[in-house]
């Protein structure tokens, strides 16, 4: 699919500079990637406000929440994959338990870390969180739309996983584009199937949705940024009229959005639904991202594959 792309780690940074302008209580925690997560740009800015934590996760969560107890609004990074499994029993118990302020950024998320392998590639991060009470878990679809998502979640009260790719993806949304946590949002309107789908997997959901059209079947794709809370009366909206349904993203098919687009979807029966996810696996180390996508066929091959199996 050929159109601009962009930095959503970048984007991300220069959202967390701006959001500390406006707000000086916006304090920022870090576990030595500081570099990796983009965290640094807001060291360089406000380092009086920023706290280097060291390669002790479980650490930075617990100080986070006594941060947050004295009116901060700590926002935590590591990779996704130490930030939620090192960090888990501490997110659990003294950010979510207590329902505190914190933000929780899992960077290179999913497949991206493609040259650390299976150790540091997060693809279980979303299930964690999302078993956890009062937990909010955002997947954004591009540099513009963290910008979105960071303006948000400053003023949002209660703890949030924000779900960063380390790559560049496709552009899909503009600058002015609203985001709301809970809503989903139609990237293509369609008529026989429709794709829920969020971060990279919805470029791959648009494009073999163009192919399909070209080929007489109408497929609608929806963005989904709010993994939880999941909005299932727009979910049920969209599966309206469809011959069937497809859920697509870069994460274990166990836990993830797939699973909560199952959960709302069992108590309307009578809609087939199918998966393009990873089936049970840790990741492993490749060449480049690409490589990864096709091997573990996170492709818009494989949903025009899917869909037609419907047919």
């Amino acid at each position: 699919m050929d159109m601009a792309k962009a930095s959503i780690r970048k984007a991300y940074g220069e959202a967390l500079v701006q959001m500390g302008e406006r707000d000086k209580n916006l304090v920022v925690l870090e576990a030595d990637l500081g570099k990796s997560t983009m965290s640094y740009m807001f060291e360089k800015r406000f380092p009086e406000r920023f706290f280097e934590m060291g390669i002790a996760e479980q650490n930075m969560a617990a100080t986070a929440a006594g941060l947050s107890l004295g009116g901060k609004i700590p926002f935590i990074h590591s990779f996704a994959m130490f930030v939620t499994g090192r960090s888990c029993e501490q997110i659990r118990q003294s950010i979510c338990l207590p329902n505190l302020n914190v933000k929780i950024c899992g960077s290179s998320s999913g497949l991206s870390d493609f040259g650390d392998g299976s150790t540091h590639q997060a693809l279980e991060d979303i299930a964690l969180m999302r078993a956890f009470p009062n937990m909010t878990i955002l997947v954004p679809v591009d540099a513009n739309q963290v910008v979105k998502m960071v303006e948000t979640i400053v003023t949002y009260k209660g703890p949030v996983y924000l779900r960063i790719n380390r790559s560049e993806l496709p552009v899909l949304t503009g600058k002015d584009d609203n985001f709301q946590i809970g809503k989903t949002y139609v990237m293509r309107e369609g008529t026989d199937f429709v794709v829920f789908a969020n971060g990279i997997m919805v470029g791959q959901a648009l494009e073999a949705a163009g192919i399909l059209d070209s080929q007489g079947i109408s497929v609608c794709v929806v963005n989904v940024p709010t993994v939880k809370p999941l909005n299932g009366e727009e979910i049920f909206l969209h599966t309206h009229g469809k011959k069937g349904v497809v859920v697509t993203e870069e994460h274990n098919a166990i836990g993830g959005l797939c699973s909560a687009v199952a959960d709302v979807l069992a108590y309307r029966g009578g809609i087939p639904m199918r998966t393009v996810a990873i089936n049970e696996n840790f990741g492993t180390s490749a060449e480049n991202y690409e490589v990864l996508l096709q091997y573990f066929d996170l492709t818009a091959e494989n949903i025009i594959k899917v869909i037609k199996s419907f047919v």
